[in-house]
């Protein structure tokens, strides 16, 4: 494993504790995952939160590589390691901001976002439900997205039994959707750009004003119409978010009765926009 994978994945899981720690555990929100059964753990019979999650994660890990392969690796392993260890190893020493329920699960979430952003961004896992998810989806028929949905859910509805608290529950929901979406941004990076996806009798005449007007390359596909069967030209293009409405106008001014799809674009690289990679 690359020093740069291991020192992306170690920031990340210390970030994740550190939200753990200063924000979830102490306001008993679990927000889903093996972290937050181990939150319930803790608070039930007193066992350290990051041992909890290593010794739930280890039976995980071993039966995803009997169902599924070891195709997880080193990476996997290190992940649901180091995040263990960082939890208990900095729960002393970090400070608990805010008791306000609504407070630390928007806090939480955002920052345990982050950190797993950043895990996942540099090739790493967690270990934890995901594992379970891929696991139910390969000796059923159930989605993956489905089985996580189910296993997180299990999990923030135990909680809400254990401490006999719906609220405890519904603010947990709120930091699980927070965390998602900021991994979601962390991996993909924000919209940057706009896919353009044109259909036009005038695809030609289109092709030649973007190139000339806005300096931006066209690619055509070629496609057939469902309804009429006919072969037809479909222009794809990609531009910054400033330059939609200009796309747009000129687009309208050619074919008034074009067909155009746009569509978010996440990290464009090439000419014209990034050329950074992670």
């Amino acid at each position: 494993m690359a020093i740069r994978s291991i020192v992306g994945i170690t920031i990340g899981a210390i970030l994740t504790a550190v939200a753990l720690n200063m924000f979830l555990i102490p306001n008993k929100v679990a927000a889903g995952g093996v972290s937050g059964m181990a939150t319930v753990l803790h608070y039930l019979i007193g066992v350290p939160v990051g041992v909890t999650m290593l010794a739930l994660n280890v039976p995980l890990f071993l039966a995803s590589v009997k169902v599924l392969g070891a195709k997880f690796g080193m990476r996997t392993l290190y992940g649901a390691a180091i995040l263990s260890v960082f939890i208990d190893l900095t729960a002393p020493f970090t400070p608990v901001l805010t008791h306000d329920l609504l407070l630390s699960s928007l806090y939480g979430g955002v920052l345990s976002g982050v950190g797993m952003g950043l895990v996942f961004r540099f090739g790493g896992t967690t270990a934890g439900t995901d594992l379970l998810a891929a696991i139910i989806n390969r000796l059923t028929r159930v989605s993956v997205g489905q089985a996580l949905l189910a296993v997180d859910f299990f999990v923030i509805a135990s909680a809400g039994v254990a401490f006999a608290s719906a609220e405890l529950s519904l603010y947990a929901l709120i930091s699980l959707w927070l965390t998602t979406h900021i991994i979601d941004l962390i991996q993909e990076g924000p919209s940057t750009a706009k896919a353009f996806f044109i259909m036009s009798e005038k695809s030609a005449e289109v092709a030649e004003k973007v190139m000339s007007e806005l300096g931006r390359g066209v690619t055509f596909f070629e496609s057939r119409g469902g309804y009429t069967g006919q072969p037809r030209d479909v222009l794809f293009c990609a531009v910054s978010t400033g330059e939609v409405v200009r796309l747009k106008e000129l687009i309208s001014s050619i074919d008034s009765r074009a067909f155009v799809i746009v569509a978010d674009a996440h990290e464009v690289m090439g000419e014209g926009f990034t050329n950074k990679t992670m």
